[in-house]
C-alpha cells in the first residue's frame, strides 16, 4: 500500500532540494493524462499550467509514449558528436520543412530552451563578427549565464553576477503598458524611432550581432509585439546586418493556434529558438536558421553531450506527427476563443482586470489597482491562484510583478473541462472581490 501523501512528498522535497528551485504551485503528481493530474493523495486536478507550456499535446499522448518505448529498446544514448543516428537527422529535416528560414534552412538540436538561446547568440556572433546583443524589458530567455543576462526579471538573477557583457535592453513595445491613448500606428512609429535613437546613445547598430525578441512574451506577461513593429525590426536588422532572432520557446507548437507565433506576423527571422512542447515533456530544443548563418559556427562551438538525445528525438517526431493527426492548431483556436470570451466577460465585470491579451490559446489577464496599468496587483493574483489550488485547479502567474494570470492548459483539453476550470477562476474571483 502506498502511504505517500502530497504533504509527505513536499516535506521530503523541502529537506532534499535547495530553496533555489522555485515552487510555483504546491500540487503533486503520481500520474497524468491529457489535461488532468492525479496527485499523491488521489485527487484529480485540472491542469491549466501544462508543465509551463510543455504539454500542448496533452500529458502522455499514447503515440509519443510508444515511440519513447520503441527507441529505448534500440539505444538510449551515443552522443550525436560521436555516432550519427537517424532520429536526429529526421527531426532536423522535419523542423526545416515546418519552419523555413530563407532558401535553405538548417537546425541544431539541444536539450533546453536556455541552451537554444545560448547557441543562437553564439551563432549570431560568429556570423557577424560582432559582440552586442539587444533584448527587451520583460524578456525571459532562460537561467544559464547568457540567457539569464538577457532575462529581464531581476528576481531570477539575485547575486548571480557578474553577467555576460555587451548585452543591451530596450522597452518591449507593449501598447497596454506604454501606449495607452495612442493609435497602434503612432505607437509603433514612436517605438521604432526610440530604437533608432537608442543606437546613438547606448550601442551602435553596427556593433550589434543580434536582436532577440519574443513575439509574445511568456514569463513577461503575454504581451504581443505589434505586427508593424516586428516588420520595422526586420527592416532595421536588414539595414545594419543584424541577426534577428525570434524566441519561440513558449509560443511554439500550437500554443498560438499555429506552428509558431511567426506565422501570425509574416516576418521571417534569421534564427529562431524552440523547446517546451516540441517533445511532450522530454528535454529537447533547437535553433533553426538560415543555412548560411548556421554554417558560420565553427566545428564544436555549438552543441553538447546530450544534444538531440535519441529518446527525445523519437518523442519529438511522434509529438509533431500527433499534432498533425489531430489538427492541434485548430483545437488551439477553439480553446483560445473560449478563454478570450470568458476572460473578456470577467473584465467587463471587474475593474481589477486591467487587460486581457495574448495570441491564439496563449492568453492571460492582468490584475491592477484602480484600473491603472502602473499599479500592478500581484497580491490579488496570488490569492486567486491559491484559492484555485484549493479547488484542484492548477494555474500559475506571469509578469515581472506576478500580477498576470496565464493559461497554458493542454490544447487537447475538453470543452467541458476547460469551462469547469474557468468557472473555478470566476467563482473564486467573485469571492475575493466580494
Amino acid at each position: 500500500m502506498n502511504t505517500m501523501t502530497s504533504e509527505s512528498l513536499l516535506d521530503r522535497r523541502k529537506k532534499a532540494v535547495p530553496n533555489g528551485v522555485g515552487v510555483f504551485n504546491t500540487a503533486t503528481v503520481q500520474s497524468a493524462n491529457n489535461a488532468t493530474i492525479i496527485d499523491t493523495n488521489g485527487n484529480e486536478l485540472i491542469d491549466f499550467a501544462g508543465g509551463i507550456g510543455v504539454v500542448n499535446a496533452g500529458h502522455c499522448p499514447p503515440p509519443v509514449v510508444d515511440a519513447i518505448i520503441d527507441q529505448a529498446k534500440k539505444y538510449i544514448h551515443t552522443s550525436f558528436n560521436v555516432v550519427t543516428y537517424e532520429p536526429y537527422i529526421a527531426l532536423c529535416e522535419e523542423l526545416n520543412e515546418l519552419f523555413p528560414h530563407g532558401e535553405q534552412t538548417k537546425t541544431v538540436l539541444v536539450s533546453t530552451g536556455a541552451e537554444s538561446v545560448e547557441n543562437a547568440i553564439k551563432i549570431a556572433r560568429q556570423y557577424t563578427k560582432r559582440n552586442g546583443v539587444l533584448c527587451f524589458s520583460g524578456a525571459f530567455h532562460g537561467r544559464t549565464m547568457m540567457a539569464m543576462t538577457l532575462t529581464s526579471k531581476t528576481a531570477y538573477s539575485i547575486d548571480c553576477g557578474p553577467f555576460a557583457p555587451e548585452v543591451y535592453r530596450i522597452d518591449y513595445p507593449s501598447i497596454y503598458q506604454r501606449g495607452q491613448g495612442m493609435s497602434e500606428d503612432d505607437f509603433v512609429a514612436q517605438e521604432l524611432a526610440h530604437l533608432r535613437s537608442y543606437f546613438n546613445t547606448h550601442v551602435r547598430a553596427e556593433d550589434l550581432a543580434a536582436i532577440i525578441i519574443e513575439l509574445v512574451q511568456g514569463e513577461g506577461g503575454f504581451h504581443s509585439a505589434p505586427i508593424k513593429y516586428v516588420e520595422g525590426l526586420r527592416e532595421i536588422c536588414d539595414e545594419y546586418g543584424i541577426v534577428l532572432i525570434f524566441d519561440e520557446v513558449q509560443t511554439g507548437f500550437g500554443r498560438t493556434a499555429s506552428w509558431g507565433a511567426m506565422d501570425h506576423y509574416s516576418v521571417q527571422p534569421d534564427l529562431s529558438t524552440w523547446a517546451k512542447s516540441m517533445g511532450s515533456g522530454l528535454p529537447i530544443a533547437c535553433v533553426i536558421g538560415k543555412a548560411e548563418i548556421m554554417d558560420s559556427a565553427a566545428p564544436s562551438t555549438i552543441g553538447g553531450t546530450y544534444i538531440g538525445n535519441p529518446l527525445a528525438c523519437a518523442a519529438s517526431l511522434a509529438t509533431i506527427q500527433y499534432m498533425k493527426d489531430i489538427d492541434l492548431n485548430a483545437k488551439a483556436k477553439t480553446v483560445g476563443e473560449i478563454i478570450k470570451s470568458r476572460f473578456d466577460a470577467m473584465q467587463a465585470k471587474y475593474s481589477c482586470i486591467g487587460d486581457v491579451r495574448g495570441l491564439g490559446a496563449m492568453l492571460a489577464m492582468e490584475f491592477v489597482k484602480n484600473n491603472d496599468p502602473n499599479q500592478p496587483d500581484g497580491e490579488l493574483c496570488l490569492k486567486l491562484i491559491r484559492a484555485c489550488a484549493k479547488r484542484d485547479l492548477i494555474v500559475i502567474s506571469a509578469g515581472v510583478n506576478k500580477n498576470v494570470l496565464r493559461i497554458l492548459s493542454p490544447l487537447t483539453i475538453s470543452t467541458e473541462l476547460l469551462h469547469r476550470g474557468i468557472d473555478i477562476i470566476e467563482e473564486e474571483l467573485d469571492k475575493l472581490m466580494a
